[in-house]
């Protein structure tokens, strides 16, 4: 008879963390071992995207039958293991260590950034001694300029060292170094070289664990817990970033990186987290404006679209030309070709900024891409090619001369002819801003940015990623999606979109591989297109 013994995986061991069992990959850390219970113990030096080097002696835990206290970030789990992150033993060091991390610390909470997100206010505040026990005066040491968009307060510093192991080995540009020796350590450049130059500079203010590292840009802009965080991808190149867009007041205040392994992992570039002015730009476009005579007139949703609907079902010419933005998310892109083929079939094309590939060499799968768009090859996915220079101008020649039915989603048409547009049947603009060319238009239509909305782009790998709104649409803009959806009712028996997941679906329709994406799975991470994924691509 068969042994009905189940057999231990030798591939995990079996641990005890606080009293709760659990089973966990060999080798993996007692620290990560203790986030995978729900226990989270304080530490600074640790990072899972860099080296460990025990120093900070945050981690500290007691394990069972292991003659002293064992660094979490470092000790790797053994099976039978019974750990203690809360023991006596291990707090009473954990609340030495704060003590000596106090002893030069400036209390200026009130006037440091990273006050409201600092480890340093939250482990004091739960494991540091109630009144400090130091008579003599604390250590007095300036603020330095690093460079770019960095300042460094060095009587902050609690010498965890994720800066300088971040540029030795993750940049693998060692322009910081701890220098001294003893209690007259700090971080320092090299000579007069400073982190001017290097577009990866900015990822060291997001691991400085209290507010030692600050961002010039950032200075005094707002509390951490004034703002509000919305999960979103980068817009400004087609590495598609996963990333927080992070508000307060309708604004966007500041962008950071969130982790993903397969696109990102912690880090992000400093092009796209201090591009972000433009999304809080005024002078949109607020209500539909429909031509009549020489005049623009608002009206309303329902009006527009009802007019528009018959304006082309009654256009003279059945031949589509449309300009499309390449910030513009997929279902906008999808739902603009399904109009498009109702309304005759046609070309279409797009216009994109391009500059100079940086890899970041610790992670060569992340760089600051040529394109300096996030869903050129959404777009693409959807039938429209390229025109226009590097800079992202000209290339309209054609879309300006037209005569049939012409469609302009998202692009400015900052330096289109002040007669674009004008001898077409019928000109259609569903866009943020109303510049001269856009107000030869027939129908103009305010669209959000993705900023204010929901859906997904489509990155360098393929990957469709989902964004979500951060701020609320100016006036009565809506999503470009559900503008074209609603038009796409009007003239077709197509059912009418109500939510972006149905804008999702309705991709398949044009692009059969988006049939084989789950949209509320995307939230994980996002997915790359199948036929791609088959590919190796």
């Amino acid at each position: 008879m068969a042994d009905a013994t189940p057999k231990a995986n030798p591939e995990m061991v079996r641990c005890t963390i606080d009293g709760m069992e659990l089973e966990v990959p060999k080798g993996t850390r007692i620290l990560d071992a203790a986030a995978m219970a729900g226990v989270d113990v304080p530490h600074y030096c640790y990072h899972p995207g860099l080296s460990a080097p025990a120093q900070c002696r945050m981690c500290l835990v007691e394990v069972e039958k292991a003659p002293k206290l064992q660094p979490s970030c470092t000790a790797t789990v053994a099976d039978g293991n019974v750990i203690h992150t809360q023991s006596e033993k291990a707090l009473e060091a954990r609340t030495g260590v704060l003590e000596f991390y106090l002893v030069n610390h400036p209390l200026d909470c009130p006037v440091c950034d990273q006050s409201g997100e600092c480890k340093l206010q939250d482990y004091v505040a739960q494991e540091g001694r109630a009144m400090g026990r130091l008579l003599e005066p604390k250590r007095v040491q300036g603020r330095d300029d690093f460079g770019g968009d960095v300042l460094f307060n060095a009587d902050r510093c609690v010498m965890c060292t994720r800066c300088v192991r971040f540029m030795r080995e993750v940049a693998q540009d060692e322009r910081l170094a701890v220098v001294q020796r003893g209690h007259r350590n700090v971080i320092d450049t090299f000579f007069d070289e400073g982190l001017e130059g290097n577009i990866w500079a900015d990822n060291i203010v997001d691991l400085c664990p209290v507010g030692a590292l600050v961002s010039k840009d950032f200075l005094h802009k707002a509390r951490a817990w004034d703002l509000d965080r919305s999960p979103s991808i980068c817009p400004n190149c087609t590495q598609g970033c996963n990333v927080r867009l992070e508000t307060r007041d309708n604004a966007v205040m500041r962008i950071k990186p969130r982790p993903n392994e397969a696109v990102n992992s912690h880090w992000m570039c400093d092009f796209g987290r201090l591009n972000y002015e433009w999304i809080n730009r005024e002078g949109r476009i607020e209500a539909p404006l429909v031509r009549e005579g020489d005049r623009l007139v608002g009206v309303s949703w329902a009006d527009a679209l009802t007019r528009l609907a018959g304006a082309l079902r009654d256009a003279p010419v059945r031949d589509a030309r449309a300009v499309v933005s390449p910030f513009m998310a997929n279902e906008d892109a999808g739902a603009l070709r399904r109009v498009m083929q109702v309304a005759g079939g046609g070309t279409g094309v797009y216009r994109c900024e391009t500059g100079e590939e940086v890899v970041l060499p610790g992670f060569p799968t992340l760089a600051l891409r040529n394109d300096r768009a996030a869903n050129v090859h959404g777009v693409e996915l959807f039938g429209f090619t390229r025109t226009g220079g590097a800079d992202g101008v000209g290339g309209l020649e054609e879309a300006a001369a037209h005569r049939g039915v012409l469609f302009v989603l998202g692009d400015e048409l900052a330096d289109a002819p002040a007669d674009f547009g004008a001898g077409a049947a019928l000109y259609v603009y569903v866009g943020h801003f109303a510049s001269p060319a856009a107000r030869n238009a027939h129908f103009i239509l305010p669209a959000t940015t993705f900023a204010e909305m929901e859906g997904t782009f489509t990155n360098i790998q393929r990957r469709v990623q989902r964004f979500w709104p951060a701020i609320q649409a100016p006036g009565m803009a809506r999503p470009a999606w559900q503008i074209l959806g609603v038009l796409l009712a009007g003239i077709s028996d197509a059912a009418p979109v109500g939510t972006a997941a149905d804008a999702f679906q309705a991709l398949a329709s044009v692009r059969p591989e988006f049939g084989g994406l789950d949209y509320a799975g995307l939230a994980q991470g996002g997915a790359v297109l199948p036929s791609f994924a088959e590919a190796g691509d």
